[in-house]
């Protein structure tokens, strides 16, 4: 009898031939060397005439970023639904994705697929994020392996806690009250594409981004000082604190990012009551106000323009090493709590801001203090 180590087992280059997106390897000159069956229905043309031509003679890109990865060599990139006109036929809009081939430096594939049949999380336009077309089930994948080494580190900060005192057993706290909230995040993530949420309840808005602040400072001290700019007069908000912290820490950790080392690098955050903002909640539902605005501003180089209408889907980023999953999870945790989030760039003053739109408690909820600062 054959056994498994008998079977005929199919090589790269036939799995590549079968899948059903178009892909191309380009050599190190952004030449195409090979082209599966998937590219030739997409281009209209064979391989025997695709092999040998450039890139930028059979394809144009509406975001220049894509070109500038590719020459780049050694970046990876995933853009959702980017215009793309082969030859001279009409712009299509392609999911496109590019990667460098391991151990072949120069070396990249183009992935290119038309998307069909994607599962809306929501949306309300460009403006206010709303390329939310794509579930965010990657987290799903590894969460098992996540919350496994977040288990080990609680128990180790238990240990630690025991046998430090003083000011050092509040960082145990710190690591352990994080744990704790990572893996609560986890489990919101694993139920993303269910389209579930954390009940929301009335909350200290000042609070949340003071615990944000000090997460930061923690594990970078020599982080950038962050101004405030707080009114000290708004109300609780209607929110799920957990979440409005983890929102924070990733609009406050993109902001240092990108301040980066650069010399008078300024954070900003600041709070203000902002009337005559709101949404629709639906056919037939009543407006919903969103008057408290956090707004989270840096003054760093800003956001790539090629990107800047897609920052809030799911695989868009600038940065190199990074995976495009951020700021969806920020916006996809805002909706969860009825708010909104945008982004815009000043370029005369030179400051981005996101700013973030929140509903207020009701005033006759019991026991509610004023978000102090």
């Amino acid at each position: 009898m054959s056994g498994p180590a008998d079977w005929r087992r199919p090589d790269a280059i036939r799995l590549v031939a079968s899948l059903p997106m178009a892909v191309l390897v380009l050599g190190p000159d952004l030449v195409i060397a090979s082209a599966n069956p998937a590219a030739e229905q997409l281009t209209g043309q064979g391989a025997r005439r695709l092999v040998g031509k450039a890139v930028a003679q059979l394809f144009s890109f509406q975001e220049p970023l894509i070109l500038e990865r590719l020459a780049d060599g050694d970046a990876q990139l995933f853009a959702r639904g980017a215009g793309v006109r082969i030859n001279d036929q009409p712009v299509r809009r392609l999911d496109v994705m590019t990667a460098p081939v391991t151990h072949f430096p120069g070396w990249q594939m183009l992935v290119l697929h038309e998307s069909v049949g994607v599962e809306a999380l929501s949306g309300d336009g460009a403006g206010a994020g709303g390329g939310e077309g794509v579930a965010l089930r990657a987290p799903e994948v590894l969460a098992h392996e996540i919350k496994n080494p977040l288990a080990g580190i609680r128990g180790a900060a238990q240990l630690l806690h025991r046998k430090l005192a003083g000011a050092e057993r509040a960082l145990t706290e710190l690591i352990t009250s994080e744990v704790d909230r990572i893996a609560k995040l986890i489990d919101q993530m694993q139920s993303l594409s269910q389209r579930s949420a954390e009940p929301v309840v009335p909350s200290n808005l000042h609070e949340a981004v003071r615990r944000a602040q000090a997460i930061i400072a923690a594990g970078h001290p020599a982080a950038v000082a962050i101004e405030e700019e707080f009114d000290p007069s708004l109300p609780p908000v209607l929110c799920n604190p957990d979440a409005l912290v983890q929102v924070l820490l990733n609009l406050l950790t993109n902001a240092r990012e990108a301040c980066g080392q650069r010399p008078a690098s300024r954070i900003a955050v600041r709070t203000r009551f902002a009337s005559g903002i709101q949404v629709h909640a639906g056919p037939g539902g009543k407006p919903l106000r969103l008057p408290i605005e956090l707004r989270v501003s840096d003054n760093g180089p800003g956001i790539d323009p090629g990107v800047r209408d897609h920052i809030f889907e799911p695989f868009v980023t600038a940065k190199k090493q990074g995976q495009g999953l951020g700021l969806p999870l920020v916006q996809k945790l805002v909706r969860d709590m009825n708010g909104r989030i945008t982004h815009d760039r000043d370029d005369t003053s030179g400051w981005t801001h996101f700013r973030l739109h929140l509903p207020i408690a009701k005033a006759d909820s019991a026991g509610l203090k004023k978000a102090r600062p």
